[in-house]
């Protein structure tokens, strides 16, 4: 029983990953060709990107790779996302 229900939890988990990313490209990547990617490929070119939050003078900021190819597809959606919760 006990197998049983960590599989349903862990299977809870993936519906509800597979959800957030779907309504992340639907709300964040509208305007992108990231709209239409997999997520395989979503993950590789915009999840695994070595990014940082940093906090200076009460003021928060993205670094990102400079050579990063993906960057404005990656600034446009946090933009986005920005504008939606304000």
């Amino acid at each position: 029983m006990h197998d049983f229900a960590a599989n349903q939890i862990w299977l809870e988990l993936i519906a509800l990953a597979s959800d957030l990313l779907a309504w992340t490209q639907h709300l964040a990547l509208t305007d992108t060709q990231a709209r239409t990617w997999k997520p395989k490929r979503l993950r590789f070119r915009l999840l695994h990107v070595a990014g940082r939050w940093t906090r200076t003078s009460r003021r928060e900021w993205l670094r990102l790779p400079r050579g990063w190819p993906w960057n404005p597809i990656l600034l446009a959606g946090h933009d986005r996302l920005t504008a939606l919760s304000t």
